[in-house]
């Protein structure tokens, strides 16, 4: 993979990005936002495409408005997706914290908000943080996964991919991904889907 490769491939799905990104700038609605937190809670080492399947099953099942027992919650989980008993007790305390959570989001600083959710969402990390932040519009913090992680080596932006992800190197590397993107001219949370759906075929969440 080299610039000239990625500049061609953001400019045959650039409409799709954009539009993508209008839709993340969408979400206002505290149910909405609720439901956001659902899935950056359920997405890590598990299928994105299924933890959002499962989103839309909370939805039906009224997860916002209504409690589910614990068991039954994890049951719920169960062979659909990994870490299914934890996940489940991070949703119950994400849902009984809620109140507190929704007045902190109103934070402009993504940073700081970022660095809150990290400390006070149980499962979430910087990685998590960031996706739920972008997935409601907020811009210009990184989504350290695998794919992105596998492209910036791709692109020798980074020299490996780290071991362990420290929060030292996960900022390391942010900058460099940052830097990365003012250098080609793509903004990067537009690279982020970019990356993404070089990886897996599809433009998503």
């Amino acid at each position: 993979m080299d610039n000239k490769l990625v500049v061609e491939k953001y400019n045959e799905i650039k409409d799709e990005i954009k539009e993508a990104i209008k839709g993340y700038k969408s979400v206002k609605n505290e149910k909405d936002l609720f439901y956001e937190l659902c899935f950056t809670i359920l997405t890590p080492q598990s299928n994105g495409f299924r933890c959002w399947k499962i989103v839309e099953d909370l939805k039906k099942m009224k997860f916002f408005e209504k409690s589910l027992e614990l068991k039954k919650l994890q049951d719920f989980l169960q062979r659909r997706v990994r870490f299914h008993n934890h996940k489940g007790e991070y949703l119950t305390l994400m849902k009984e914290n809620w109140k507190k959570i929704f007045e902190n989001l109103k934070e402009e600083n993504n940073e700081k908000l970022r660095e809150w959710l990290v400390e006070n969402i149980k499962g979430h990390g910087l990685k998590e943080g960031s996706h739920f932040l972008r997935n409601i519009g907020r811009e210009n913090l990184a989504i350290l996964d695998r794919h992105i992680l596998r492209c910036l080596t791709n692109l020798n932006v980074i020299d490996e991919i780290p071991k362990s992800l420290t929060k030292k190197k996960y900022f390391e590397i942010e900058n460099m991904f940052k830097k990365y993107s003012d250098k080609i001219r793509i903004k990067m949370d537009e690279l982020d889907l970019l990356f993404w759906s070089m990886a897996t075929g599809k433009v998503f969440k």
